[in-house]
């Protein structure tokens, strides 16, 4: 075997993450809106004992603007970025929401979680400018 392959950034935490986003997925379908995800991620969240914020405020990201404008859905344990959508399709503006909440918060990765479609999408965001 080769040495040739991608480690991914926390491949341990991002798994049991994805685990818990593919179960909530299947219980309530893809009909709910992002509060009804979340608050049944959250659930999760604390039946595994998995650290976690929700809804975090989101540093100003320019003199003037108004505090609490923006707020991340989860950070987890510390490390990554979680930012749910249900919506028909993401757009480049979701990526470009988590790209800003990885600078704010100086995180290395981003979920982005598309949970109104058939078939859940969850988007890897890296932030190179952030060392491990």
């Amino acid at each position: 075997m080769s040495n040739n392959f991608i480690k991914l950034i926390y491949s341990d935490l991002t798994y049991k993450i994805n685990g818990i986003l593919f179960k909530v997925h299947n219980e309530l379908g893809r009909f709910c809106n992002e509060k009804q995800y979340s608050d049944a991620i959250e659930n999760k969240f604390k039946e595994l004992n998995i650290n976690y914020k929700r809804e975090e405020i989101v540093p100003p990201s320019f003199k003037g603007e108004l505090k609490g404008r923006n707020k991340v859905d989860f950070i987890i344990e510390d490390k990554v970025i979680l930012e749910l959508k249900a919506k028909r399709i993401l757009e480049k503006e979701d990526y470009y929401q988590v790209r800003r909440y990885l600078d704010a918060f100086s995180k290395k990765l981003g979920l982005l979680v598309n949970l109104r479609q058939k078939m859940l999408q969850v988007k890897r965001i890296l932030n190179s400018s952030v060392k491990e």
